[in-house]
């Protein structure tokens, strides 16, 4: 395998996809909160909450929504500027929340953000719908 060594800036990539990643989001909680008011629901539109904004991000998904019916709803958002096939990470504690909270939990995959943006949902067992491949390890000190 050749290793090709190039110079790129790692911290401007990373504050572009954060943005992109927060875009996405943004996006996101505006539609759930208008689907509900659609339906007939302002009470369960004035309770979603962008969670990666307000609490951080570290529960597993980004906005905490509700159907129609008023079950719970979370969503992990993943946005690219890329096609609908374009890779895309995920966490370790993203995999147990989609695990511990299968009938609430969700990937909502935003494909083509930059030109005309797409969208679809994944329901765990997400390894159903794609390959995940480790791609950094944890080194510890025996």
């Amino acid at each position: 395998m050749l290793h090709i060594a190039r110079k790129f800036d790692v911290a401007d990539r990373d504050a572009r996809n954060r943005a992109l990643g927060r875009a996405g989001e943004e996006l996101i909680l505006v539609h759930e909160r208008s689907a509900l008011r659609t339906a007939g629901r302002n009470d369960l539109a004035r309770k979603v909450r962008w969670v990666s904004e307000e609490d951080g991000d570290g529960a597993g998904y980004d906005i905490a929504s509700f159907t129609p019916d008023g079950r719970s709803r979370l969503i992990e958002v993943k946005t690219t500027n890329g096609w609908e096939r374009t890779p895309f990470h995920v966490t370790r504690n993203e995999l147990a929340v989609a695990e511990e909270r299968r009938s609430e939990w969700c990937l909502l995959r935003i494909w083509g953000f930059s030109r005309e943006p797409k969208a679809f949902e994944l329901y765990p067992p997400l390894d159903a719908h794609v390959s995940l491949t480790a791609t950094s390890f944890q080194a510890s000190f025996n």
